[in-house]
């Protein structure tokens, strides 16, 4: 997430609005304010950090947290035991119900015309197949050519009963575009870029003609009575696919390899007749559960009505562990409060994290607390987020709160420069949606601050994925947010002045040439069912 508006460095920020920036110095031995507290709090997490023994029960045995599931909720007892273990006070905090959907086995056989044990995973939220599986031909979305209008089309939906469909764009190639532009002279990759791009081109004019777009198409095929969708969320890298929730809820949902879902094409389209068998063994609770936010804090001593929070995300989608998203925001925080109970277990204003549930459905866990708790909106001094990776934190999104720049450089020029030395100020910035969990308190006026990330590859191959697992964290790049967030909280616990809360006159966007829309509080749903009358 970079933006386009006024970005300074921490050094430069600083050197403007407070006089002096930290010299930069060897690891740890710089601490320019003398604190002996700032140094506790950077020895203990540079120096003992607890990181991989907290990732390990949460991503390799809890595994993937999706909201409303028993591992959802085994996250949030996980969470609770080892907050009190440190002597941390911490809750459970229900905010509603979700549904309640738990992964059996899933597999996808071709059968016909030669045997292959192909690559793809169920669909959260996916009906399951009877528990012998079901074989089925497979067929794909038919060409503008051979349907011409919506008529064509609904003919075809009365032959496709019993079958399994197609529904995503096949590529040419599931080979990268950096991976050709690295290899192929510049004619070779301007005829693969053309042909990427013919390929969509005739795909978006199937869709066209059938009067349909890809959400309302599932629907239309399991009124038709298929045995299931295939779709491909190819990520644009190797071996790698975005798998999220099923559109068709009442049939059997995959996704299947971007290299097993082009063979399956290829097979339909050239008439070769592709045959699959397919198994999906799932459980819905025929009732909706509980869905909790974790809170812990520690109590401030003088001002305890006043707050610093730290924020991030449990839930996570479930095709892969929920590595980096957010499982390293999660160990961030858990470990940042782990040292600043060692280090500061005596704040001045009180300390808080929210975990998160329901931010893979809309922000729901975070938009609720906010909406049950107008006392933390009120004596909310700064909200710290972190929701993009295992990078090293590069920048602190400001969010149109115009004066919170000096207070966010005069707390970094006081900490060690190893901390700080990467990291950019984006001010003034602008309430927009980061569409992230800082959002829920960013609408209320309410200072919440989104720390970005550098990206080691979480666009293309762990946002969302099935490859974002617990090898795919950079501990060394982990530990340094954890420190570096633990030392935002006493900066700001300590500062005896309060954050100003005045934002931004919205710029014009140059595309409308209207003011840039802030975003306002939504009353989040407090369950599945409320959600789907929206």
């Amino acid at each position: 997430m970079r933006s386009h508006l006024l970005v300074a460095t921490v050094a430069a920020v600083a050197a403007t609005l407070i006089g002096a920036a930290p010299a930069r110095a060897q690891a740890g031995q710089d601490n320019p304010s003398g604190d002996p507290v700032v140094q506790k709090i950077y020895d203990e997490g540079m120096h003992h950090s607890q990181l991989e023994r907290l990732a390990q029960p949460l991503l390799d045995s809890i595994g993937p947290r999706l909201t409303g599931s028993a591992a959802n909720r085994a996250a949030n007892d996980w969470l609770l035991k080892t907050y009190k273990s440190w002597g941390i006070d911490a809750r459970n905090e229900k905010y509603g119900t979700w549904r309640d959907w738990t992964r059996g086995k899933s597999t996808l056989e071709l059968v016909s015309p030669r045997y292959r044990v192909l690559e793809a995973t169920m669909h959260a939220w996916s009906a399951a197949t009877p528990a012998a599986g079901v074989t089925a031909d497979v067929v794909i979305i038919p060409t503008a050519s051979q349907i011409t209008d919506s008529a064509g089309f609904a003919r075809w939906l009365g032959t496709i009963k019993g079958k399994l469909v197609l529904i995503s764009e096949p590529q040419v190639t599931c080979r990268p575009d950096a991976d050709i532009r690295s290899w192929a002279d510049s004619a070779t990759y301007q005829h693969a870029v053309f042909q990427r791009d013919s390929a969509a081109t005739e795909w978006r004019a199937r869709f066209t003609a059938a009067h349909v777009d890809g959400r309302t198409l599932p629907a239309l095929l399991a009124r038709a009575g298929v045995a299931g969708v295939l779709s491909n969320g190819w990520s644009r890298g190797w071996g790698v696919d975005k798998i999220q929730s099923t559109r068709a809820a009442d049939v059997p949902s995959f996704d299947v390899s971007c290299e097993d879902y082009s063979l399956l094409a290829r097979l339909a389209s050239n008439g070769q007749s592709p045959r699959v068998h397919a198994i999906a063994n799932a459980r819905l609770a025929r009732t909706e559960s509980p869905v909790f936010n974790t809170i812990a804090e520690i109590k401030g001593s003088e001002k305890p009505d006043e707050y610093v929070m730290l924020s991030a995300h449990l839930d996570s989608w479930d095709s892969g562990s929920g590595g980096t998203d957010n499982g390293t925001g999660t160990i961030t925080m858990l470990e940042a409060m782990r040292i600043l109970k060692t280090a500061y277990p005596h704040p001045k204003r009180t300390i808080l994290v929210g975990h998160w549930s329901g931010e893979e459905e809309g922000e729901i866990g975070s938009s609720a607390f906010a909406a049950d708790h107008p006392e933390v909106l009120k004596g909310l001094q700064a909200l710290f987020n972190q929701d993009n990776g295992t990078g090293e934190i590069d920048s602190v999104q400001t969010n149109g709160f115009i004066d919170a720049a000096p207070s966010l450089a005069r707390w970094m020029s006081r900490m060690p420069a190893d901390m700080t030395r990467n990291v950019t100020l984006m001010f003034p910035g602008v309430a927009h949606n980061e569409s992230t969990d800082s959002d829920a308190f960013d609408c209320y006026g309410a200072p919440g601050f989104f720390l970005t990330s550098s990206d080691w590859s979480y666009t293309d191959y762990t946002w969302h994925t099935n490859r974002d697992t617990y090898d795919k964290i950079n501990f060394d790049n982990v530990k340094r947010n954890a420190t570096l967030v633990a030392l935002f909280a006493y900066e700001a616990s300590e500062d005896p002045t309060f954050v100003s809360r005045t934002r931004r006159v919205p710029p014009i966007d140059q595309r409308t040439n209207q003011p840039m829309r802030v975003p306002s509080c939504r009353v989040p749903p407090r369950s599945w069912e409320a959600s789907q009358r929206r």
